[in-house]
This record gives structure tokens, sequence and C-alpha cells, in this order.
């Protein structure tokens, strides 16, 4: 059997050195039209930085590696340009010497990966997409030629990656975000965290700025203003790449990448399609997703050489866990956001927790920012967000996996996690999330969001600030009373209206006090994630202008 694989790095190479442990006599071939086969392509970033300063080091296999210990038969620089699925022939390009031959397989694999978005506006050819191992060799080649500006399109994971990267170099850098925040897939009030860190480090964000023209030494907002940029890199995102696919007539799915069913087959089941250029089936609700991350790609390859070598399978849906760094900053998610859960129509519920990440007396806890959004009646989880210095991805991990494993919301309070204290507490944040569940779940509390202050304070709630004197004076919410909890009791008459909201630091102290309030007979609401998470979100911030805030000082 020949088994003709087109693309190589994660899903490609993946699929090839399983099948050929599975199978030590198929023929299998390797198509890939760059330069490099097998490389750590999650990397790149860090070595226009200089945080990887050998870029051997990225290279994870070279053709003739691949062929002495798997004698696999890896041809680099070849492009496949034509699928013939009547014949089950291949047209393919020799770039190296512009040549072309036939090359016949009995099963296909499309690996092809994803394409970089290049928006179509005046000068876009200056800017340098990060993709390959080609492309940052051409953007090293200028970084060390030490330009003193640059601007990075897009404000996704590549583009905040290569952003403090670019400022790792003392690289003056401006970071343009089309839309109102960066990073996606997390909720705008845990979206602002990873905006504050950028700006703490120098890079000039701008969001809400869409590039119009890309100019000689600078770049062109539609607003009018002119960022300097010796170098631009455009890291708006990808698209699949489907044109070998399309041409061929093989079914492309709603979501532009190509369709294929729980094995990996796409509409014509000689051929297989895998990684950023194959859908993937959300397992939230089945539908069709894009999912562009390595992990994902390496298991279906596993996937489909596990089925070629006629082994059972455990076709997996996606979940969409992804993390990324910047500068001090862990920020990791998984699962669906609020956003998207709304738009969806789903009945959700969410709550932020600012936990230690590990005890507090233990030198060198970090405070991080978490939200668990789950189901309310079910406690089914639906997905989590995480930013912090330490720990992050500790905790994400267990609940991506709680999310694989069914576990509920409030179940996370039954986790037996590690404890000691250099590294977790004897409640572990996730435990504290779980407990916070339980007690939504159960009808105890009903928290209010910091989206629903507005309205709530529009019906005649107020709001009563439960921290000290001195954490009040640093900041509050506007309109805001000062009661500490630990007075609550001796100064409950100074409450003239029923209808309350409550809120301390981050949630902890407002639950308290809500309680208490509830029993002495008040409709006592508590604000999640108290003024932490608030002063973070957008009602916050407001329809500000620049320098300006809406945080009331005492």
């Amino acid at each position: 059997m020949r088994v003709v694989i087109i693309g190589g790095v994660a899903g490609g190479m993946s699929a090839a050195t399983r099948l050929r442990r599975l199978d030590a006599d198929a023929d299998i071939v390797v198509l890939e039209r760059s330069g490099h086969v097998s490389y750590a392509n999650c990397g790149l970033p860090y070595y226009v930085g200089g945080i990887i300063e050998d870029e051997s080091d990225l290279l994870l296999q070279t053709p003739e590696s691949l062929h002495e210990r798997f004698r696999l038969d890896v041809r680099v620089r070849s492009e496949a340009t034509a699928i013939d699925r009547g014949a089950k022939t291949l047209c393919v390009k020799d770039l190296s010497s512009e040549e072309t031959y036939e090359l016949t397989y009995d099963r296909l694999v499309l690996s092809p990966g994803a394409s970089p978005v290049i928006p179509p506006i005046p000068g876009i050819e200056r800017a340098l997409p990060l993709r390959t191992v080609e492309d940052v060799e051409r953007i090293n080649k200028v970084v060390v030629q030490q330009p003193s500006s640059a601007v990075v399109i897009g404000g996704g994971f590549i583009g905040i990656e290569i952003a403090e990267n670019l400022r790792h170099r003392g690289i003056a850098t401006a970071l343009v975000e089309a839309t109102d925040q960066l990073l996606a897939p997390l909720d705008p009030e845990m979206a602002q965290l990873v905006t504050n860190e950028l700006t703490r480090n120098a890079v000039d964000v701008r969001m809400g700025a869409s590039v119009v023209a890309v100019h000689a030494s600078s770049v062109e907002l539609a607003n009018g203003d002119y960022l300097p940029g010796e170098i631009v890199i455009v890291a708006i995102g990808v698209r699949p790449d489907i044109a070998l696919a399309r041409a061929a007539g093989l079914t492309i799915g709603p979501r532009g990448g190509i369709q294929v069913d729980a094995l990996n087959r796409t509409s014509d089941k000689a051929i297989y399609a895998i990684g950023d250029a194959a859908e993937k089936l959300d397992a939230l609700d089945g539908s069709a997703t894009l999912v562009p991350l390595a992990n994902i790609a390496n298991r279906q390859g596993r996937v489909v050489a596990d089925h070629l070598a006629g082994r059972s399978v455990r076709p997996v849906p996606t979940i969409g866990t992804a993390i990324v760094k910047v500068f001090d900053l862990t920020i990791a998610t998984t699962g669906w956001n609020e956003k998207r859960l709304r738009a969806a129509g789903r009945t959700t519920t969410s709550l932020h927790a600012h936990p230690r990440s590990h005890a507090k007396y233990y030198p060198g806890a970090e405070k991080m920012a978490l939200k668990l959004v789950f189901d309310p009646v079910s406690g089914e989880i639906l997905g989590a967000q995480g930013v912090g210095n330490e720990g992050v991805d500790k905790r994400i991990d267990v609940l991506a996996t709680a999310i694989r494993g069914g576990i509920t919301a409030p179940e996370l309070a039954d986790l037996e996690l590690a404890y000691a204290p250099p590294f977790g507490s004897a409640k572990d944040p996730v435990n504290m999330l779980g407990y916070m569940a339980e007690n939504i779940v159960s009808g105890l509390c009903t928290p209010i969001q910091w989206s629903d202050l507005t309205d709530y304070q529009s019906r005649g709630y107020q709001v009563i600030d439960v921290r000290t004197e001195k954490e009040f004076a640093g900041g509050h919410i506007p309109g805001a009373c000062n009661i500490p909890v630990d007075e609550l009791r001796e100064r409950v008459d100074e409450i003239k209206v029923d209808h309350l909201i409550i809120t301390c630091q981050v949630g902890q102290r407002g639950h308290t006090a809500t309680l208490l309030l509830n029993d002495l007979g008040f409709d006592a609401k508590n604000l999640d994630g108290g003024y932490e998470t608030w002063r973070n979100s957008p009602s916050a911030r407001g329809p500000l202008t620049e320098g300006s805030s809406p945080v009331e000082k005492g």
C-alpha cells in the first residue's frame, strides 16, 4: 500500500511516523512544499526575540533523519498541484528544478495547513507574515539590522507573541487590532489584563483601529494616525489551505475547511484530511469548527494512521484549549467564552475568582484571574479562562480535563489535587471555583455580573462596598457606599434602600455580606469577582477619552 501525505510538520509527520510504527512495509511518501518538513512553528516568535538563539533548535527532523529511522520517502520543496481522484494520481512539481511528475497513491492524506490572512490594502506586500521557517528567516534578516520601530497587525496569539519578542529586541513596537479587544477567545474583562501587560511593557496598543495602508516606513490607520514601522508584521489570522482539495472536488465544510468524518475521511473515502486545513467537531454543540493547534493536528495524524493500519480508533471532538505567554503573564482558555455562548442563545452563568498561585503565606504567591462559564441548572462546564503570572497553566489543564471527563462545575470542589504550600492551597483555586458554582447551582446565591451592574443601578439598586476605608479610597465603583463587612451588623441602619448590590475586592467578603444582609431582610446580590473584575471590564472603561478613568477616587 502506498500512502502519500501532502504536508509535514505536526499532522503530516505524526501520521507518517505512527503509520510506519504500525506497518513496516507500507510505502510512505511525504510531500512538503517548503524546505523544512518537521519544525516547531510555535517556537518561531521566540527565535525572532532571541529567546531561542539557534535556528537549528526549531528543526525537529530532516528528510535524512526520517529516512534513517523510519524509511520514509520525504520530498521537500515538492508541491502537489493536482489530484486525479479517478486514477489515484498526483501531479507533483519539484520547486527546485521546476520539473513535474506523476505520483500514484492508494490512500492520500491532506495536511497542507493554513495560509496567513493578508488584507488587500495598499503596500501590504511590505508586511511580513510569520508561519514557516522561511518566514522567520526573512523577519530575522530585518530584525538583526536593529530597526527602530515595528508595527504588528493583528492582536491574536501570534500577534501578541511577536510584539513581545520585538520588544525583547529593543524595538519600539505598536500592536494594531481592528476589534475592541485582544485575543478573541477571551471575554473582554479578561482580555483587558493582556492589554494592561502589553502597555506596561511599552507596547503601543491600538484597538478598534484598522490599517488602511502600509507605507515605506510607517503604517496608516483609518483614523488618520501614522505609526512608525521600519518592519511590519501581519498576523491577522490564518485560513485553511483548501485550494488543492477544492480543485479535486472534495467537499468544503461550512467553516471553510475540508469537511471530514469522525475518522478524518473526506468526501472521497480514499482521501483523509488533518490539521489546520480540516474542520473539527466541536465538543460543545457538535458543529464544525476550525482550531489551528498543533496538538489537535498530532492527534488527528495518529487517528488516520491507526485507521489506515486497520486498528480501532477513538474519534475525539475538540474543546479548543490554548495558552500563550505575554511578558510575565500566562493566558489560557478552554471551551467557549461567555460572549460566544450568549450569541448562540445558551443559558449560562459565569463566576470570577482571583486566587493565589499557591499558599499566600509561602513566598512568591502570585495572584491570578480565573473565569468559569457553566450551565446554572445542570452545572455543565462550558468554558474557562485564566490570566496570571504563575499557576494558570495548571488550573486550565485541570478544567480542560474536567470538561472532557464530564465533571460538572460543583464537582470541581470534590477533586483531590496535589497540595503543599509551595504548589497550591488546601482549597485549590479549582476547588474554589467548585464551591462557588455549588452555591449558584444549589440556589444559595445568585450573583450578578459586571455587565449587569448598570442595569441594576438604573432600577434603584444601591451599591454597598464592604472593603476597608483604605481600599475604598484607592478606587471604587461610582455611586458606591462604603460599609466595611466587619462593621456591617452595627451600621446596617445606614442602609436606606431594600435592593442592594454588594461588592468587595474579589467577591469573597461580598458573598459573606450578601448572605448576612439577605438574612436581615434585604434583597442583596453579590457582584461576581468584585471590584477587581469590574475595573477591567468595558463597564469601567466606558466610552472614555484617552487618559480618563471612570473609577471614583476617595
